[in-house]
């Protein structure tokens, strides 16, 4: 059964699509970005800050499907720059310290609203 993922405690959609999905066990996050939850500002700053942003709106995703980062099976990381790819690596690691989830990264041309970083998973309920 496909349910709907929502929670004020993520950004919202900035368009038409869900903050994630719900399909049996396996959980769809749509890509974050750095965008604070209680103002919906977008925060193009220092790329730590946004990577530790965009982690913690994943989190509050995952949160409110019952699931935390030990679920996650399945990262990708689009970067505006591939001169952030260690500083990302850096604070990434703290999230997922102990088996960690495959991973892709990718350089990409842009990103919404002009931030550095967006970062989709894939989590599945039995995988901690």
């Amino acid at each position: 059964m496909k349910k709907i993922i929502h929670t004020d405690h993520a950004p919202k959609a900035v368009g038409p699509y869900s903050q994630a999905v719900l399909m049996n066990d396996m959980l769809f996050c749509s890509g974050q970005i750095a965008i604070d939850p209680k103002t919906q500002d977008v925060f193009t700053g220092d790329i730590k800050q946004q990577t530790e942003m965009v982690l913690s709106n994943i989190e509050a995703v995952l949160k409110a499907s019952e699931m935390s980062f030990s679920h996650v099976v399945k990262t990708t990381i689009f970067l505006s720059s591939m001169s952030d790819f260690a500083t990302v690596n850096e604070i990434y690691a703290k999230r997922f310290s102990a088996n960690p989830p495959a991973r892709s990264t990718v350089a990409v041309a842009g990103l919404p609203k002009g931030v550095n970083i967006e970062i989709e998973v894939i989590a599945h309920r039995a995988a901690v």
